[in-house]
This record gives C-alpha cells, structure tokens and sequence, in this order.
C-alpha cells in the first residue's frame, strides 16, 4: 500500500495522532505528514503512505499555505492561542476597523517573525514546548518568512471586536500565532489566535481532503493517490 492522501485533521488531535490513525487503517508504519497542525486548529495534511512516499516529502514541506484563522484582540496567551492561560482583559473599545487595517499591513511582505515559545523547533535537542512547560521558556533568534496576503475572510469584515477574523496566505514556516501575538502587540492590547484552519498547501486544496469518517480499513487503499500522479501537482 503505498501513496499519499489528503486528510482535513479534526480539532482535538495532533498532526502525530493522524499518523497513528492512518497507520491503524493501513496496517504501514512508514507515514508522514508534510507541515504540523497544532491540536486546536483544523484543516489540510498532506499525508505519505510507505517508504517509497514518505521519500519525497520534503518536495512538500516548503510550499506556501492558506489559512483562515480568526485572532482576538485584548489579551495574551502564554502559547499564543485559545488553549494557553489567557491574561485579563482589556478594553479594545478604541480600535476602529482603520486602524486595524492599517496595523496588519505591517505584516505584509517579508517579515521577520519570532516563533511561539511553545513551538515544536528544537533548542539544544529540546523542542520549545517542552522547554515551556518545564518551566523554562525560551526565545529563539527571528526567522524570516513572507505573507503574501492577509485581509478579511471572503464576505466578511475585518473585525467585530475583540474578533478579528482573516485569510493569510504566507510562506512556509510562518506562525499564525504569531502573527496574532505581534499584531496584538502592536495595537497595544494583547492578541492570540481563537481558531485557525489550513485551507491549502500549494496547489492542494482542502476540498480535496478526507475526514476519517470516510475511511475505513476497506475504502482506504483506493483513496491513496499514486505517487507520480502527486508530484505531477508540483509541476507548473
């Protein structure tokens, strides 16, 4: 069995618990995924089955992203969305639709950007969650990353406040989350991200991907697309 799939992750479950579902239905240990979704968000995992796939996976990793992710603003959260300790309150009653609008095009165009504290890179060979929750966060040198877009969600406005609800389309390596953190930030009032959704990896679309209520250990083999047919994709 061997291939790659398109999964849409549920909210709840890490991008590893997806493997191990997959390894259940397809009885192979050789999977992986190409770009973690954090446990709270949803969306589009591009998934390979086999030796022969997981092989190739790092033509996938670098590819830029969709996401429609909905921020709030007027407080902080010590992971820098809806599932850290968030801060009290404040008002955000003075921020208008302008200003708001003119504050995310700072975050247009290559930017420097500095990870989460609870991030999965890796620090001396831990990864920085763990090093937070040991009590130890740590902060890593900025990466640059280059978001293409950022502007309201089709048909929507920018804010109904504290929401602030958006589709970003960015490069790889670029955290949501910090995004949310830094515009807060800049605005003076806090933010973090609320919910987060991947809706494309390149030229893969989430209307393609399957939820695991479609698969089971009979049906799965003929979702698996071929691996050629997948790096055909690739080519322009």
């Amino acid at each position: 069995m061997t291939g790659f799939i398109l999964i849409d992750k549920p909210e709840g479950i890490t991008s590893f618990d997806v493997v191990a579902r997959l390894r259940r239905l397809t009885g192979e240990k050789r999977i992986g995924h190409a770009g973690t979704l954090d446990p709270f968000a949803t969306g589009l995992l591009l998934v390979a089955v086999s030796r022969e796939a997981t092989r190739e996976l790092q033509k996938f990793v670098g590819l830029d992203k969709h996401y429609e992710a909905t921020f709030v603003l007027g407080a902080s959260s010590t992971t820098d969305d809806i599932k850290g300790e968030i801060s009290a309150p404040v008002s955000t009653t003075h921020l208008t639709k302008e200003q708001i609008e003119e504050a995310l095009k700072t975050f247009t165009g290559p930017i420097e950007q500095v990870p989460p504290t609870y991030a999965a890179i890796k620090v001396q060979g831990k990864k920085l969650y763990e090093l937070a929750r040991a009590g130890n966060p740590t902060l890593v040198e900025p990466r640059r990353v280059t978001i293409y877009s950022i502007e309201p969600q089709s048909g929507g406005r920018v804010t109904t406040l504290p929401y602030v609800n958006l589709t970003i389309h960015c490069s790889s390596g670029t955290y949501i989350r910090s995004i949310a953190r830094d515009l807060g930030n800049f605005l003076g009032v806090g933010g973090y991200v609320s919910e987060l959704r991947r809706t494309s990896i390149g030229p893969f679309k989430i209307e393609e991907a399957l939820t695991f209520d479609k698969l089971d250990p009979s049906n799965i083999e003929s979702h698996l697309i071929q691996i050629e047919t997948f790096l055909s994709r690739l080519t322009p």
